[in-house]
């Protein structure tokens, strides 16, 4: 049996199936996936009501154990869904695996929230520093050898 590609590439990956035209993650939407614990004493569903209830949450496919997700990192990041989860008693997937893979997760969001934070920079505007200090220095022969010194004759 040969599986759909969406289906390989949802059953493998972190990142939930992007929907067409959807490309790289470096913009402020983020598609993940929760994994839960095969021992979660809590059903995938019950964890789509409660995403629903967070708000501003789209899910976008859903399988035993794993819910795909888009958000906007503007209103939310993949540590605060997850901490809402775990404070209401879902208990996420703890291999070392998707423990290595939410540590990427989390810095990579984070990393993205504090730059986002920074004050833009002028970066097309440098070039006035230079002229400015161009303008500012002294131009022309300061040499204080005599003409007829620096002439060969």
């Amino acid at each position: 049996m040969v599986a759909h590609a969406s289906q390989r590439r949802f059953g493998r990956e972190h990142r939930a199936p992007r929907k067409p035209g959807y490309g790289p993650q470096a913009g402020l939407m983020k598609h993940r996936e929760l994994r839960f614990c095969k021992r979660c004493p809590r059903s995938a569903g019950d964890a789509l009501d409660l995403i629903g209830r967070i708000g501003r949450i789209v899910v976008t496919g859903q399988r035993e154990r794993v819910i795909a997700i888009e958000y906007s990192l503007a209103e939310h990041s993949f540590r605060s869904i997850e901490r809402a989860l775990r404070k209401h008693g879902f208990v996420l997937d703890r291999s070392i695996g998707m423990r290595l893979i939410r540590a990427v997760l989390y810095f990579c969001e984070d990393t993205q929230l504090r730059n986002l934070k920074q004050p833009e920079r002028l970066i097309k505007k440098s070039n006035e520093i230079y002229v400015q200090a161009w303008e500012h220095h002294a131009h022309g022969d300061h040499d204080d050898t005599p003409s007829e010194l620096r002439e060969y004759r």
